[in-house]
């Protein structure tokens, strides 16, 4: 496998954890656990996300690259998926914080919007860079 290829699947990977995570807290917002219960396996998956979101700005730039897109470009944009991501893991880890997680704290989190803006950063890099060097 090329760098350019673990470059660009390290990326895919990561926002795969993310979008997996995200698609697990949709239907677990919708089953109505009380806060007084644990959620089936939501703690693992935010644990996931947050994880594949600490450096996904240095990984979304080496794909970039990978790709032989010219890093000036994407420069901005990485710097902007930075702060989305971190304004992301700040309320994952509130969530992951609390002692027992419900639906209604998940509900929210899916609400927010600095979880919104990150997503759409994800979806907008995962397509950047899948047609560099095109």
């Amino acid at each position: 496998m090329t760098a350019d290829a673990v470059a660009k699947g390290g990326l895919a990977h990561r926002i795969a954890e993310v979008e997996e995570a995200y698609e697990f807290m949709l239907a677990y917002a919708a089953q109505g656990h009380q806060r007084s219960t644990e959620g089936d396996h939501i703690r693992d998956y935010l644990k996931r996300a947050d994880a594949a979101l600490d450096g996904i700005g240095e990984a979304a730039m080496a794909a970039a690259v990978a790709g032989a897109a010219d890093p000036a470009v994407f420069r901005p944009f990485v710097a902007m998926l930075d702060d989305d991501a971190r304004k992301a893991r700040t309320i994952l880890r509130l969530a992951l914080a609390q002692r027992a997680i419900g639906s209604q704290l998940i509900d929210n989190l899916n609400a927010s919007i600095h979880l919104r803006a990150l997503l759409t950063d994800l979806f907008l890099i995962d397509e950047a860079v899948a047609s560099t060097g095109v």
